[in-house]
């Protein structure tokens, strides 16, 4: 079923061959990495892991993850082991789809232009080394690339069921999944913004946060969102605990027109340690 899910040099895994050294090579059942390329021409290395167990009939759940090699592994894991017993952990068996880069770095510098608005430059945050800041503001095209490229390519290899999809970004990521849900709500069910950086996209990202808000009002529809954060990022330059509770204090009055928003703050995480704290809260939020 899953034969089409080879790595980016064509082969399949090396299996149990013994190396040179008398030792095995660690196997990941289930988990290929392969290249796809934007219509732009920017390469991007997909990351995915799939289910032990058969697809139900409407398809697998996916979870789009950014910054894939930073924790896809971990995904992976969490999720293999809690959806044994969804009864109990209420975490469905999914698809994961993990979008890297070629360097394989686990925050690859090309997120910065991927993940970010186009801000004007007065209004970006003071660099902290003085030095001018990289290109950014490629938000919209990224999200081309995965509504026109990633989702198309994942779906012929696997059934996927388009209901239940998940977006989890976390920093820069988690700025891009707030314009995700706040400019094309329709793209996934769940959204999960980890420590998002509200401070970067202003002020664009809250003229994006009224829009959706007023479309919401209009229209219901139901999607789940969580936000969350380390409580220690209050001490970092800018006040991301403060400006992410009070996104979820401006949007759980929306509660009544389908949006059901979570707010979880980790005590003792910082912001680089809250994001394998956040793992286990965004898969039981990509089950809702």
């Amino acid at each position: 079923m899953h034969s089409n899910l080879v790595s980016a040099e064509g082969g399949e895994d090396a299996g149990s061959e013994l190396l040179a050294d008398g030792l095995f090579p660690i196997e990941l059942s289930g988990a290929r990495q392969f290249a796809v390329f934007s219509a732009e021409g920017r390469e991007y290395r997909i990351l995915v892991s799939v289910p032990d167990q058969e697809a139900p009939a409407a398809g697998y759940p996916v979870i789009y993850m950014l910054d894939g090699h930073a924790v896809f592994h971990t995904v992976r894991e969490a999720a293999r082991a809690q959806s044994r017993r969804a009864d109990k952990t209420g975490v469905r068996p999914s698809v994961i789809v993990g979008i890297g880069y070629p360097s394989g770095l686990p925050f690859s510098p090309e997120r910065r232009y991927d993940y970010t608005l186009p801000v004007a430059a007065e209004n970006l945050p003071e660099s902290r080394d003085g030095l001018p800041r990289p290109e950014h503001g490629g938000a919209d095209r990224f999200l081309r690339f995965i509504e026109d490229v990633l989702k198309p390519r994942i779906e012929t290899m696997l059934p996927i069921d388009r209901s239940r999809q998940t977006l989890f970004g976390h920093s820069f990521g988690g700025l891009f999944t707030l314009h995700t849900l706040f400019t094309r709500p329709e793209a996934f069910r769940c959204y999960v913004a980890g420590s998002p950086s509200l401070h970067w996209g202003s002020p664009q990202i809250q003229e994006e946060e009224a829009a959706f808000a007023e479309r919401l009002r209009e229209g219901k529809r139901e999607l789940n969102l969580l936000i969350a954060l380390g409580e220690l990022e209050s001490e970092a330059p800018f006040p991301m605990v403060r400006n992410a509770r009070a996104l979820y204090e401006r949007l759980e009055p929306l509660r009544e027109y389908g949006l059901n928003v979570r707010f979880r703050l980790f005590e003792g995480e910082n912001h680089g340690s809250t994001l394998p704290s956040l793992v286990s809260p965004m898969l039981r939020t990509a089950a809702l």
